[in-house]
């Protein structure tokens, strides 16, 4: 703390006992009774029911405590047998800064404290301005506050708008006086939560790498809204809820990225957690303090030995010139492969977070293999978590031949039909100049480990990067798991390779 708040922040006591008489007409409420459910996307519903006796006639409430992130445009406020005239959100907070800023132009006092005696005797001062550092008149001369040994400010009064706390002001109109329950309610930003997984697999040495996994799952909270909140019902709602920037922010445009799904077969069970509309609610059991500035985790899913696999996986990208050609072999991902469903799975819907992947080492100990960040995942799905590559399965794809198929073994004529107001239909026609490619692929696969593997070896953007595909000749049989995705399950045998041809003929 700079000499400045030092000397400022020790005139707050004398200043906020005359604070408290100026604002003696307006009945400050303390939080109340608060509920507060909060979303995947910095957002959440703050309910805060609290019991006042406002009078009768037309008085000014103020509710301190309320979010300092909080959005008034939102705010509900319910008063039983009252008209609201007007409410108001204050959050210029009182610090010695701000203190400082509203005094400028103003006098003040400037204590000094005598090292030997102790004694205190003051001079009044005029504050000339506040921009990185203070400068004050006193005794006909500028000094720089910060220069000033064994001195403070001491201030006469606090000067208006300045809050101790974010609070919101309301004027209203009272039918009758009488204690009623008065519910304050609004959206804030500055809540946020995130699931958090940690996973340990464990293999039982079977050559198709079949095991199984132990999953628990913790949901980590975080408050930055500047207030904390006592003692809060809490629910966390699992799901994208539409929430308008407010800056005009425009989202990019994203460009085509191949990557490896990890979410393969989207699940079609029904989670029997609570719902509300289309997303999941996740109730925090009993009270909870959420402390401004905190991080608060708690558990909410615990799962031991559900099925799952490690397999290898390689997804070969495109480029303008046709597939991606390797000058040195790439290493294949290690994938963990297992089910969200019932049956054969965790057994529930998974809110998006990090999955952190765990395998016990030759003494037993669990060791950290890699993570992964899901999405929202419905119970039912197949998940595939890529937590590194492999040391000893490398793929090295080869571009062996390329070359351009004849047009007359294509569809030249392109035909539409033109139309105008008034005048009848004309077809029209044009020569187009199509140009199509014969393509042939080798994927090279080694396996230097002492058991034998399958690696499953896909070739992207098909249809993103070519068109038209075609696969004449392969010498596995492959899946065409989407229209740009073609897939081989290749085996190798233990400290050795398997060779994949496969011709494609693509039009560009």
């Amino acid at each position: 703390m700079t000499g400045m708040a030092r000397m400022a922040g020790a005139g707050l006591l004398a200043l906020l006992s005359g604070a408290a008489n100026a604002q003696s007409t307006v009945q400050a409420i303390a939080q109340g009774d608060v509920s507060v459910t909060i979303y995947n996307n910095d957002l959440a519903l703050i309910e805060d029911v609290r019991r006042i006796d406002p009078g009768k006639g037309e008085v000014e409430l103020a509710f301190p405590d309320v979010s300092a992130a909080i959005q008034p445009e939102t705010v509900t406020l319910t008063v039983p047998e009252a008209t609201i005239l007007e409410q108001n959100f204050d959050y210029d907070l009182l610090s010695p800064a701000r203190l400082l800023d509203k005094t400028v132009g103003q006098t003040v006092t400037l204590m000094h404290t005598n090292p030997t005696t102790g004694v205190d005797s003051g001079e009044p001062a005029k504050v000339l301005a506040n921009n990185d550092g203070t400068l004050i008149e006193v005794g006909g001369h500028i000094e720089v506050l910060g220069d000033i040994g064994h001195s403070r400010l001491v201030f006469p009064g606090l000067p208006p708008g300045l809050k101790a706390r974010p609070t919101l002001s309301v004027r209203l109109d009272s039918g009758h006086s009488g204690a009623r329950a008065v519910t304050l309610s609004y959206l804030s930003h500055g809540f946020s939560w995130k699931a958090d997984y940690v996973a340990l697999f464990d293999q039982t040495g079977s050559a198709d790498g079949a095991g199984h996994i132990d999953v628990q799952g913790w949901i980590t909270l975080n408050n930055t809204t500047g207030t904390s909140f006592d003692r809060a019902h809490v629910l966390l709602v699992a799901g994208e809820v539409a929430n308008t920037l407010g800056d005009g922010e425009n989202v990019p445009n994203r460009r085509y990225m191949p990557r490896a799904p990890k979410m393969e077969v989207a699940g079609t069970e029904a989670s029997g957690r609570e719902r509300l509309g289309d997303f999941y609610v996740y109730p925090i059991a009993g009270r909870t303090t959420l402390a401004n500035a905190q991080q608060k985790q708690v558990s909410f899913l615990d799962v031991k030995g559900a099925p799952a696999r490690k397999i290898y996986r390689y997804r070969n990208d495109w480029r303008n010139d046709g597939p991606g050609n390797a000058a040195d072999p790439q290493g294949a991902q290690s994938v963990i492969r297992f089910s969200t469903g019932a049956k054969d799975g965790v057994g529930d819907a998974l809110p998006a977070g990090m999955v952190r992947v765990y395998m016990r080492d030759a003494r037993g100990q669990p060791q950290f293999i890699g993570e992964q960040a899901i999405e929202h995942t419905p119970m039912g799905s197949t998940l595939a978590l890529p937590t590194g590559e492999a040391f000893d399965v490398k793929v090295q794809p080869t571009l062996v031949k390329r070359a351009k198929i004849e047009a007359g073994e294509w569809e030249r004529v392109a035909r539409w039909r033109v139309t105008g107001e008034g005048k009848a239909p004309k077809i029209a026609t044009v020569d187009m100049a199509v140009t199509h490619w014969q393509t042939t692929m080798q994927y090279r696969v080694t396996n230097a480990q002492a058991r034998p593997i399958t690696v499953e070896v896909a070739q992207a953007g098909l249809d993103t990067g070519w068109h038209d595909t075609r696969v004449p000749q392969e010498s596995l049989p492959g899946e065409q798991r989407t229209l740009d995705e073609r897939v081989w399950q290749v085996a190798v045998p233990a400290q050795g390779e398997t060779v994949l041809t496969v011709t494609f003929d693509t039009r560009n």
